[in-house]
């Protein structure tokens, strides 16, 4: 009986070290109750009593009078990034650059992610709506939201909308939990599995991994400093028969450019021809010094679904998206949005945004946000000038330049380099359905402010040279950089890298 009651203490001593050793037990956390862990292990609890005892014998854990047992943390090393991370290393796709941004510690440098600096956004503004919110009535601090989202919020929607030209009325707008998840919704209602969805090539890279996961086929076509290159446009509908065209019309993610109404009001005449729906992501909307054309506007949300968030001017912990399309269209939506989230977003983060958007306070915010982006586009695109690295235009607006690294440079094998010295680069081919965007590298130029990052590039830069891929990717750009033209005009999902 000894031995067994040995080989029991022995077995909850181990247990609570691979508890504490996976974090699950972290220094100062109270351990259960010797009653509770007694009735979990099925075991007595004086064999539980024994095994504490030994184990704050050994230092592991020390007994507080009146109060239990808590973990010392002696020895016991801090928790790195690097052991939350998969030890495998990881293909430069389209989950690449999100991982490395989301996951960084506060001592990586973030040139490559897609939001501002914490210190440029209106803090004291979300601050005060945050006291505000703390006298609120009990029920927008506890309730689920309505399955539309804030009526209050929406309507801030409806007149800008109105301002814009869009004359959009309530049943025509949705609130959803981001922007991210007003795409999937969208997905959700009008893509079944092998479907054909257009995309830019480039394009926001989580577009590529957000269509993956509907499992539709994504078809690149070239984008070009005015929009889409509208001959592989309207080649690609007679190809592809695509079901969807996702764009950013206004400040793309990633070249920062901005459609012409030229190319615009062809993209709208060549998708009424063949039954195409667009989805026009204007989350960069509010970083233009004034307005370029949008195919919502033309189109009058007929045959365009407009969606957007304010995580990028905002707040991007305050997660609210919207969606804004045809009634019908709208109606279905608000079920799915049941179905998966059990409502619209959180009250406490609509009514938060709602306040702030309210206030004169966000127009003099993002007055100084372009300010300060105008001369920071100035500034970085000199200093990465001086290592050799074009930018493919000079946007209007936005954070994001589109740059080419020089001739016999591969980005992913820079990110790399960059990453082993804690910087988060965003290599081209993450964005690029055709893999043919290696020379290039989208920048940050709000979190480019650290002065070490240049430095960095620079060594990354001479320790990458020649990747065999570079060549050809590099055959895909006209001579001066100005037009996008990928070598395969349509191109599978299928033959994504990592896909």
């Amino acid at each position: 009986m000894a031995d067994d009651d040995m080989t029991r203490t022995g077995a909850l001593m181990r247990e609570v070290r691979t508890r504490i050793a996976s974090r699950a037990l972290a220094p100062g956390d109270r351990l259960p109750s010797v009653r509770g862990f007694a009735r979990t292990m099925g075991v007595s609890p004086s064999t539980v009593v024994e095994a504490y005892a030994r184990l704050e014998a050994e230092g592991v854990i020390r007994a507080r009078r009146g109060s239990g047992f808590y973990v010392t943390g002696a020895d016991l090393p801090p928790m790195a990034l690097a052991e939350m991370r998969p030890r495998r290393e990881r293909d430069i796709d389209p989950f690449w650059v999100s991982r490395q941004s989301l996951d960084a510690d506060p001592d990586v440098l973030k040139p490559g992610c897609g939001w501002l600096p914490a210190d440029w956004m209106p803090n004291a503004a979300l601050r005060k709506g945050l006291r505000a919110l703390g006298r609120a009535n009990d029920a927008l601090l506890s309730d689920y939201g309505g399955t539309r989202g804030s009526i209050e919020l929406r309507r801030l929607l409806i007149a800008r909308f109105a301002d814009q030209g869009i004359a959009a009325t309530a049943d025509q707008v949705l609130l959803t939990g981001s922007g991210t998840q007003a795409i999937d919704l969208i997905c959700r209602l009008l893509l079944r599995p092998g479907d054909a969805v257009l995309v830019d090539d480039p394009c926001y890279f989580n577009f590529h991994a957000l269509l993956r996961a509907h499992q539709v086929r994504i078809v690149g076509t070239p984008f070009t400093p005015a929009g889409p290159d509208i001959a592989a446009f309207e080649q690609a509908l007679i190809d592809e028969k695509p079901r969807l065209y996702i764009t950013n019309s206004a400040l793309h993610n990633p070249t920062g450019a901005s459609i012409s109404p030229q190319i615009a009001h062809r993209v709208l005449s060549a998708a009424a021809a063949h039954g195409l729906t667009i989805v026009e992501d204007d989350i960069f909307a509010d970083f233009e010094p004034s307005p370029s054309p949008r195919l919502a506007i033309l189109d009058g949300l007929q045959r365009v679904i407009r969606i957007g968030s304010f995580s990028k001017t905002l707040s991007a912990s305050v997660r609210c998206g919207y969606i804004a399309a045809r009634a019908d269209w709208i109606e279905s939506l608000v079920d799915l949005q049941v179905a998966t989230s059990f409502g619209g977003p959180s009250p406490v983060s609509t009514e938060l945004i709602a306040g702030v958007l309210a206030g004169g306070s966000y127009r003099r915010h993002m007055d100084d946000v372009r300010q300060r982006l105008a001369h920071a586009r100035i500034e970085v695109a000199e200093r990465l000038a001086q290592l050799g690295i074009v930018p493919w235009i000079m946007p209007r607006g936005g954070f994001y330049l589109w740059c080419r690294l020089p001739d016999g440079l591969d980005s992913a094998v820079v990110a790399r380099r960059c990453m082993e010295r804690n910087v988060v680069l965003a290599p081209g081919n993450v964005f690029s359905a055709s893999q043919s965007a290696a020379p290039f590298v989208r920048f940050n130029v709000a979190q480019m402010g650290d002065r070490r990052i240049i430095p960095i590039l620079e060594r990354a830069m001479e320790m990458g040279i020649s990747a065999p891929t570079a060549g050809r990717a590099h055959a895909g750009m006209a001579d001066q950089g100005r037009t996008w033209h990928p070598e395969s005009k349509a191109v599978r999902g299928a033959g994504m890298k990592g896909g």
